[in-house]
């Protein structure tokens, strides 16, 4: 069996993993409000 790891770079956004937006449940999808959809971590977080 293998595991897999993730690494997370510093300057990702911790809410959306740096993809800009959240996949819904339903379908769709949403852009991050944490980072207004760059991704990126912003200076708040």
């Amino acid at each position: 069996m293998t595991t897999a790891t993730t690494l997370e770079r510093e300057d990702t956004c911790l809410y959306c993993g740096g993809d800009g937006y959240y996949q819904l449940l339903l379908g769709g999808s949403e852009t991050c409000e944490s980072c207004g959809g760059t991704g990126k971590k912003t200076q708040e977080d």
